[in-house]
């Protein structure tokens, strides 16, 4: 923290100036109203920036935690969202000591994707009634708040609400891209509330806010309600954990040579969500755009993102009330911004490219979040995306017949060759032989023709499930019924033990029909042939 102060405070400001409107307005779309996102934004930032394992990781009331909280908060009040967060930050603590976090990095991207883009519809809808300068509707399905809104403004249509959300958020996404340093939020919602109170525009306000963070405070604590809220506050651990820990790999790729601790920044939440509660706050996560603000603005360390969370007390200390005047108008002009920019087309229409499955996941995930609640849209997407997998793999494994091998160890000659070739059949299989792949794999072989022998070459088996395992000894049973003999070969290392715990090999190796090379198992069939009188033997 020390290497490089003045970089460090420089993006802590910028990123200050940036979070301010994204709080005040994340707190008030969650019900608990402004001064829960603020001081989410000096706590969760705080503790979050010292303990976290992210040195540039900035930390708050994001808007995906909004669109959770919402049902919580109209269920159970502030004080169960205050001990949803106490429980919330007790998982992630768990979390970080079962060393979970590396386990996020594998959730597909098109789950991911859609995630982010259902989370900007629901920040879209939230800011209908705001937007439209109507009442918002009491409940939790961001839809039908929506749907409320526009239904009031038709019947009574007033524009000044309206134009102040369209100008903000006209003004951030045309400042932003063209100069992506410019804290346009702050310069436009500042542009627009002075507006608002030299022409005495009718728009609803912020209201009044305390001046300071209260005082430390477990009262909100219900025993009884305990039972009540866990599932809700594994849902905000849950989303706490993917928000913040995708965040953070956000953070490494932009800069060079970072690599996150996953566990330590599960830690630093958790402890985050702990705290804050107790001064009133929300729960937080890590912040994409936050993050990104101050990755671009030169942050260099830890100091970056504490220094933002003490110029957001210093302003909840020294200006509530100038903060109070902002109106919600403009805060809606942020926040629909912000969603549009959430979203990054070019990686959608990539992932709709690729392939059909990457794009079916990100619809039923977008889809979902939009209609369900945050975490049953990953787990559904999750779910989708692990079915797809397991269909691609499925498909990976073969069964191929193969010609009989010519080798000279074997010292038979072409007469020979041809008579065996016409009695005993090769086929290797390749891939994973598990589940998905099992129903598939039976039929083919059980459709083996007329032969004496079967030889199963295996070396290229990457993976034998219990489900693998019983089908391959249900299809050499179907064989032997028929009067064929199987031998096996090349069984990889560490693929013995399903096959030999489920008693399908048991037999082979008893009757000595296993064997570690395709021409041992040759060699055997031929001799077993011989012994038979099924061939004759011919000189050779």
């Amino acid at each position: 923290m020390g290497r490089h102060p003045r970089r460090d405070l420089q993006a802590g400001l910028t990123v200050a100036i940036v979070a301010l409107p994204l709080a005040l307005g994340f707190g008030i779309s969650s019900g608990m109203g402004a001064q829960a996102g603020l001081a989410t934004a000096v706590v969760a930032g705080s503790v979050a920036a010292v303990f976290g394992g992210s040195g540039l990781q900035v930390s708050g009331a994001s808007g995906a935690m909004t669109v959770v909280l919402m049902p919580i908060m109209t269920a159970h009040g502030v004080s169960g969202v205050l001990t949803v967060g106490v429980l919330a930050g007790l998982l992630l603590v768990g979390l970080a000591l079962a060393r979970a976090g590396r386990y996020v990095a594998l959730v597909p991207a098109p789950v991911v994707a859609g995630f982010t883009v259902g989370i900007a519809c629901v920040i879209g809808l939230q800011q209908i009634p705001h937007a439209l300068g109507v009442p918002a509707a009491e409940s939790d399905e961001v839809a039908v708040v929506a749907w409320h809104g526009l239904v009031d403004f038709l019947a009574r249509p007033h524009w000044w609400a309206m134009s102040v959300t369209l100008a903000v958020a006209a003004v951030l996404l045309v400042g932003t891209s063209l100069r992506p340093t410019v804290p346009f939020s702050l310069l436009a919602v500042a542009a627009a509330t002075v507006v608002a109170e030299v022409a005495g525009l009718p728009l609803a306000r912020i209201g009044d806010l305390p001046a300071g963070l209260p005082a430390p405070s477990l009262a909100f604590l219900d025993p009884a309600a305990l039972p009540s809220l866990v599932a809700p506050a594994i849902a905000v651990a849950a989303l706490a954990a993917l928000e913040s820990l995708l965040s953070a790999a956000v953070a490494d790729g932009m800069s060079r040579g970072r690599r996150h601790d996953p566990d330590r920044e599960l830690f630093g939440q958790g402890l985050a969500n702990l705290v804050t509660p107790l001064f009133g706050g929300m729960p937080g996560t890590g912040a994409m755009v936050r993050t990104a603000v101050n990755v671009r603005s030169g942050a260099r360390s830890r100091l970056a993102a504490l220094s933002h969370a003490v110029i957001l007390a210093g302003i909840v200390y020294t200006a509530a009330g100038l903060v109070s005047k902002i109106p919600l108008a403009a805060l809606a002009g942020v926040l629909l911004a912000t969603s549009a920019r959430m979203v990054e087309m070019d990686a959608v229409r990539a992932m709709f490219r690729s392939t059909r499955g990457d794009a079916v996941v990100l619809v039923l995930t977008a889809v979902a979040t939009l209609t369900l609640d945050t975490v049953p849209a990953v787990i559904l997407g999750l779910v989708v995306a692990g079915a797809l997998a397991l269909r691609a793999m499925a498909r990976n494994v073969r069964l191929d017949p193969e010609p009989l091998r010519r080798d000279v160890r074997l010292q038979h000659t072409e007469d020979e060759h041809a008579v065996l070739a016409e009695h005993i059949v090769t086929y290797r299989l390749a891939g994973p032989l598990f589940f998905a792949a099992a129903h598939r794999f039976l039929l083919e072989l059980s459709e083996v023709a007329d032969v004496s022998v079967v030889v199963l070459r295996m070396s290229r088996v990457t993976t034998i499930d219990a489900s693998g395992a019983l089908v391959l000894g249900d299809a050499i049973e179907r064989l032997e019924r028929r009067g064929i003999l199987v031998y096996v070969s090349g069984i990889p290392d560490g693929h013995h033990q399903p096959l030999e715990a489920l008693g399908v090999i048991a037999r082979l190796n008893q009757a000595g029909q296993v064997f570690a090379t395709t021409t041992e198992a040759i060699a055997a069939a031929r001799d077993r042939l011989h012994s038979t009188g099924v061939l004759p033997r011919l000189a050779g």
